[in-house]
């Protein structure tokens, strides 16, 4: 299977100092905001929890995730986050829907191991693939079709599923549709809580992934 991944453009060796500076100045300036210190927070709480999958025999920790969720939200409260911020390759960092975690957990039994967790989304052209890779190539992925409902809301209704390995592909029938809220986003994270009230905590990826 040809890769999935694009490459990464090289960071230009030289900068402006004045960019530089500007930059400086302004994440020392959102470093201190409640909205940085609720992110890091959050961060740290999912940072050792294997994507969500210690967090289901840990009622304790969720429940400490989830306030911290719930705090974020806060911050992001009455923002849009369904215009052209939500386009990206998001990278999940943590979960709690069951689907995703007992794919990414069993995928020893079938000779592999779950690579990483995507959300591929593009506002403009109302699409959003849901995308569980398997490297070295193999990847299962969801095709959708959106449409923004509200400032924070994207209806979302599935059209395909594909299995694909190393030369094979396994078609499988779509199933399902529904909506998702972005609570909050920002140019490196994204908060999503869905219509079965589950929750995605993913980060904007290095790379863009294309099928």
């Amino acid at each position: 299977m040809a890769t999935n991944y694009l490459s990464i453009p090289a960071t230009p060796k030289f900068r402006s100092s004045f960019a530089t500076v500007t930059r400086s100045s302004l994440t020392d300036q959102s470093h201190h905001s409640p909205s940085s210190a609720a992110k890091r927070h959050l961060l740290r709480l999912v940072s050792d929890q294997d994507r969500g999958l210690k967090t289901q025999s840990n009622p304790q920790k969720l429940a400490q995730i989830i306030a911290a969720v719930d705090s974020l939200a806060a911050c992001g409260r009455g923002t849009v986050t369904t215009d052209e911020t939500l386009s990206a390759t998001w990278r999940l960092l943590w979960t709690t829907e069951k689907e995703q975690l007992f794919i990414i957990k069993n995928a020893p039994v079938f000779g592999t191991s779950a690579g990483d967790v995507l959300q591929v989304i593009d506002v403009g052209q109302k699409s959003l693939n849901n995308v569980i890779t398997f490297p070295p190539d193999g990847v299962f992925f969801v095709r959708s079709e959106i449409q923004v409902a509200s400032a924070q809301r994207v209806n979302f209704k599935f059209t395909s599923a594909v299995l694909r390995g190393k030369g094979w592909e396994f078609p499988l029938p779509p199933f399902g549709q529904g909506w998702f809220e972005s609570l909050y986003i920002d140019d490196e994270i994204r908060v999503v809580k869905d219509i079965r009230q589950d929750y995605l905590i993913v980060e904007r990826a290095p790379y863009s992934w294309k099928e």
